[in-house]
């Protein structure tokens, strides 16, 4: 292990060093969904892949999408793909930040900034671990293949094109993904997997134009239709009631409902870091994880409709939309999800109700015990100290599909985030410790990885 003091050593001593240049990286807007600075920060990371990792990339385009970063580097009987995206979620609501969401600020041993977490963190302490590992123990006993995309955070609608034509330059024995945190008890975690996700509007239209309340006596109001349209959707037990929805679901093999069984969970953790009481239905331990990790979701992600502004305004609105986000386990796809929804609606005399389909990915699900995810569990043991906990997959979505069931990569992940990032939302954060103990356990994954032993 003396290898791995001295690559301790070398990345603690340049600790300042490296937030500093990640500080760089937060200061840059790079929101996708508003198309700014996608090129700038492109620009960036290329640079930065270059001289921190060593990498022989370049920055490639398809079909009028954004760069996409792709490149190698090192030598070895294992091939790693590491994926990152380096695009964020809109800041928005600005009022609820601390601080500037776009100038990267430490507060009590934390750093906080839009993207410090998801997933900018991640991507540049990957480079920096690489760096610190061939600065210590030498040359990568391991060929690494880098993706790193740039519209994440608005639906990846290039990402299939690109791995159907540079497929060769990503395949791999094993793929690490973007995400990973600390769980509430601030046990390291890793994921073997995605939901997938269908996003979805819903529309209503009434009169040609906004009217006096008073004529709500005679003329439809879509901001009701639209409320009566959800209803149907959900009950009040929190069950999803779209017909035909939960019979397209997977159940839990044995082995997973046995892996659920012994999976730590911190419930009180969770319920302290969200503020609230109870979880959802009262549900705890088996039932409240098998939910989480096996069972989709129907959310209500915002509501628009008439006059929200200060005072009052007596209006009857002329439209109604809803905006829903979906988190889909298997058997479920985008495409099924829209089908089902649609029938649904018309049955129960919505046709009126448009359903507009938004971007939309499928569940990727790989196994605990590849030769991936044996690599990062060996890694957060020797780094952390303590076995991390391995989740079947983490709840949240991404194009993991796209890449690794394209090309058959199992995939793992872990990273440098904790419970309470706040990832999407204000004031998103990562503890500048995780951040430098993610290099630590990712310069020893690369060796695990690659065969060889920690210890």
């Amino acid at each position: 292990m003396s290898g791995f003091a001295d690559f301790d050593a070398f990345v603690r001593t340049r600790e300042r060093e490296y937030i500093d240049e990640l500080k760089v990286l937060i200061r840059q807007p790079t929101i996708s969904a508003q198309g700014i600075g996608i090129p700038e920060t492109a620009r960036i990371i290329l640079d930065r892949t270059k001289k921190r990792g060593g990498i022989a990339a370049e920055a490639l385009t398809v079909d009028g999408g954004p760069p996409t970063i792709v490149g190698e580097t090192g030598r070895g009987e294992r091939t790693l793909l590491i994926y990152n995206h380096y695009d964020v979620q809109p800041p928005d609501p600005l009022d609820e930040w601390e601080t500037p969401p776009f100038e990267p600020t430490e507060r009590d041993g934390y750093l906080y900034g839009r993207g410090v977490s998801d997933n900018k963190g991640n991507l540049m302490a990957r480079l920096q671990a690489i760096e610190a590992y061939r600065a210590t123990i030498g040359e990568l006993p391991l060929r690494i293949r880098v993706l790193y995309e740039g519209e994440e955070e608005s639906g990846s609608a290039h990402l299939a094109a690109f791995v159907a034509r540079h497929g060769e330059r990503l395949r791999a024995d094993g793929c690490i993904w973007e995400a990973g945190y600390k769980d509430a008890a601030g046990r390291p975690t890793i994921s073997c997997g995605l939901k997938g996700i269908a996003y979805l509007e819903l529309r209503v239209r009434g009169a040609n134009k906004d009217a006096h309340s008073s004529l709500a006596t005679i003329v439809p109001n879509p901001a009701w239709r639209l409320v009566w349209a959800l209803a149907t959707m959900k009950s009040e037990s929190d069950e999803i009631t779209i017909d035909g929805f939960m019979d397209a679901v997977r159940q839990p093999t044995t082995a997973e409902r046995a892996l659920l069984e012994r999976l730590p969970f911190d419930e009180q953790g969770m319920l302290r870091i969200h503020g609230i009481k109870r979880f959802v239905r009262g549900l705890e331990g088996y039932e409240l994880r098998k939910k989480h990790f096996f069972e989709p979701t129907c959310t209500i992600c915002g509501i628009v409709s008439g006059y929200t502004g200060a005072g009052s305004k007596t209006v009857l609105p002329a439209v109604a939309s809803a905006k829903i986000d979906f988190r889909l386990v298997p058997d479920l796809t985008p495409d099924k999800v829209t089908t089902l929804l649609r029938a649904h609606l018309d049955r129960r005399g919505f046709e009126d109700v448009e359903v507009v389909p938004g971007h939309g990915e499928p569940p990727s699900r790989w196994p605990t015990d590849s030769v991936t995810a044996k690599a990062a569990v060996d890694a957060c043991q020797s780094a952390y100290g303590t076995a991390p906990v391995v989740y079947p997959l983490l709840a949240g979505s991404g194009p993991m599909a796209q890449v690794c069931d394209t090309l058959g990569i199992p995939v793992a992940g872990f990273g440098s985030g904790n419970a309470a990032s706040a990832n999407h939302a204000p004031n998103e954060n990562i503890a500048i410790a995780d951040y430098v103990d993610h290099i630590r356990a990712f310069g020893r994954f690369l060796h695990a990885f690659a065969g060889r032993a920690l210890a």
